[in-house]
């Protein structure tokens, strides 16, 4: 293993910024992006997708091809965000791409987890005479992969709480006073934040008595993907009302309701069923109690706005833990009036 540039550093943020491309998008498969680059040009750029569909090592090649011919490529340094396949699953294993396109070099960000590919790429590319370096922008490319990688590793997909409250954690305001706690501002990033998703988990309650949609609206966020599945927890379907968007619009067939009495159940079947990487809890103050108690939150985004409302909604109901969940900020930015934090649960 050779070590790393200053140049490396700089195309391989470029890989990254294909890869956020695919974040929400990919599922159940990984946002990976990469670059080819030769003699500080940039050749081709590419992302994955989506399951069944060319890796972005093949997109970036391709794109590559197209715009310069076979023989640019040959000598050239591709970088990617994750390790290398060299497994034959929906498509050819990316090595053999690699090794074909005569590339000089490869530089990739982290390994990749899946004990079929886990650090074998860099014997398969060392024999092929391709130089190998790793660790490159590795801290950025994994917080994209962290639902994967936890899927991977526990069956369970990465379960993010969204909230929106004011400064004394409430969640409504005062009668009269209006719906909303935050400004349009917040309201838009949070259709940023489902973008990320795959699926949106609520409450029957929620469901009830807010009737909400849980859609993406900002048409540029949904374009080229679905609906997030929209999940709905309840011990009693049928009390749910027939004529809820979430039963009645034009993605009621992304609408999934399910029993809540074992959680843990809910979010492995969703991995399994419909290859959910990253979940997003929007719901009042009892499931997100329930979702904490059963240790099953890694992320938190709050938006809280600065007022002060009383009342008696908490953003989180009444909580039996035998010790405080600890978060770990790294994200504290003002959006409009209000200030939203993102953290993430000690050890998740």
């Amino acid at each position: 293993m050779s070590s790393h540039t200053p140049e490396d550093v700089r195309w391989m943020n470029l890989a990254l910024a294909e890869a956020r491309k695919g974040v929400g998008r990919t599922a159940p498969n990984p946002p990976v992006g990469a670059v080819v680059v030769r003699d500080g040009r940039l050749l081709g750029a590419g992302w994955h997708r989506g399951a069944g569909l060319p890796h972005a090592e093949r997109e970036a090649l391709a794109a590559a091809f197209r715009l310069y011919g076979r023989d640019e490529i040959r000598g050239s340094t591709v970088y990617v965000t994750l390790e290398p396949c060299c497994s034959h699953g929906r498509t050819p294993p990316c090595t053999a791409a690699l090794i074909e396109a005569g590339v000089a070099r490869v530089v990739y960000a982290c390994v990749d987890r899946d004990p079929r590919h886990a650090g074998r790429a860099d014997s398969i590319l060392d024999a092929a005479g391709i130089e190998v370096v790793s660790g490159v922008g590795q801290t950025a490319a994994l917080e994209m992969l962290r639902p994967f990688f936890k899927v991977r590793e526990t069956g369970l997909p990465w379960v993010v709480w969204k909230s929106a409250m004011s400064l004394d954690g409430r969640l409504t305001r005062p009668q009269g006073e209006g719906q909303w706690l935050t400004g349009e501002a917040a309201r838009a990033d949070v259709q940023r934040l489902r973008s990320e998703a795959d699926a949106i988990l609520t409450s029957g309650e929620t469901v009830r008595k807010d009737r909400p949609a849980l859609t993406i609206r900002t048409p540029e966020l949904l374009d080229g993907r679905a609906q997030p599945w929209r999940v709905v927890l309840t011990e009693n379907p049928g009390s749910l009302p027939s004529d809820a968007p979430l039963f009645t619009d034009e993605w009621h067939g992304r609408t999934l309701v399910r029993s809540g009495r074992d959680l843990t159940a809910v979010a492995r079947g969703l991995a399994e069923e419909q290859g959910v990487l990253s979940v997003l809890v929007e719901a009042g103050g009892k499931l997100a109690a329930s979702l904490f108690e059963a240790g099953m939150i890694d992320e938190v985004v709050v938006y809280i706005a600065p007022m002060v409302c009383g009342g008696p909604v908490p953003a989180v109901a009444a909580l039996d833990l035998p010790a405080s969940v600890r978060l770990t900020p790294f994200e504290v930015s003002a959006i409009g009036d209000d200030v939203r934090l993102r953290a993430r649960v000690l050890g998740g």
